[in-house]
């Protein structure tokens, strides 16, 4: 029996089981992070989306105005078409899949173009003398572009006294 121990596996018992523990986790972690990294995917997509279709809303309001009304502004109209050329070029669907289905190896910088996009109807509405309302994503900051603290910030429903009265068991929170 003394014959069938091992001493040799004993040595690096330690090492064997760090060994195990990696590869078990690294799966695990793959799983995971593809989970997660789809879903804030999906929620940075949306943000981006939100203030590309504001702009885009808000260019196809001022042509429409202007073709309805026959005002001939031709530099709001130049900033109006080329806003709404670069939104065009903006993607729609996720290009490194789309890259990799059709074949094409061109990366297409977002971040520059919505860099692009949002200078672009900066210059829009300075040449309609409207207030540029940003609509990047970050929802804490305030019209004059500072950052609200928790007290400052506006209440959507009024809270009521009720929820400050002490529960059955006198608990408070």
């Amino acid at each position: 029996m003394a014959d069938e121990f091992d001493l040799e596996a004993l040595v690096h018992l330690e090492q064997t089981f760090y060994d195990a523990g990696y590869t078990d986790g690294f799966a695990h972690g793959r799983i995971h992070g593809l989970i997660e990294g789809r879903a804030l995917g999906r929620e940075k997509g949306f943000e981006i989306w939100e203030e590309i279709g504001f702009y885009e809303g808000f260019a196809t309001t001022w042509q429409a105005i202007y073709a309805k009304h026959g005002q001939n502004d031709q530099r709001a109209l130049h900033h109006i078409k080329h806003l709404l050329d670069l939104i065009s070029q903006f993607p729609q669907i996720n290009p490194s899949t789309a890259a990799v289905a059709s074949g094409a190896t061109e990366e297409i910088d977002i971040s520059k173009l919505q860099r692009q996009i949002r200078s672009r109807y900066k210059a829009l509405c300075a040449s309609l003398g409207v207030k540029p309302t940003l609509r990047a994503v970050d929802a804490e900051s305030t019209e004059d572009g500072g950052v609200q603290s928790a007290d400052q910030q506006k209440q959507v429903w009024k809270l009521e006294e009720d929820a400050k009265r002490p529960t059955m068991q006198g608990l408070s929170f």
